[in-house]
């Protein structure tokens, strides 16, 4: 399970280091071996563990390419894909076309989100924050069973 925020500066070179509570687990589980790629309704990129990135690639697989919906979906997150081995420092480097799409600088936030990582921007980060809290107070739980559970 991947979860938290984490403050990660990214270097020259579009390296990070992967937080330590999760290197273990990433090099034994998954050959340090991530697959990053783009979101497709946020300005940030999702990486995934090696396994977790095959099955949303199984997924993939069986979209319709005749389907032209599916097909977009589909072209966007493989096209982008790529892997990203973690090196004897646990850092992968992010490629610089993926940083460009999520507008990366030095400053970035690895969140955790159960099966992937989010890669933010900081900045973008706090403006989603923000935007999510004022989504949050007007969301009315008991109208959502799905979330009902969920209540603040």
């Amino acid at each position: 399970m991947l979860r938290g925020a984490s403050a990660i500066n990214m270097d020259a070179k579009g390296r990070i280091a992967i937080p330590a509570r999760y290197r273990e687990s990433l090099r034994s589980q998954h050959e340090g071996i991530l697959v990053v790629t783009v979101d497709i309704s946020d300005p940030c990129l999702l990486i995934y563990p090696l396994h977790e990135w095959e099955q949303v690639e199984d997924k993939l697989k069986r979209l319709a390419d005749t389907n032209p919906k599916q097909r977009v979906f589909k072209r966007k997150l493989l096209g982008y894909a790529q892997d990203c081995e973690m090196d004897s420092h646990s850092r992968i480097v992010i490629p610089p076309t993926l940083r460009q799409f999520a507008q990366l600088e030095k400053k970035t936030m690895l969140v955790g989100v159960s099966n992937k990582f989010e890669l933010w921007d900081e900045a973008s980060w706090q403006q989603k924050l923000a935007d999510d809290e004022a989504l949050i107070e007007q969301m009315d739980f008991s109208q959502d069973p799905s979330l009902a559970d969920f209540s603040l």
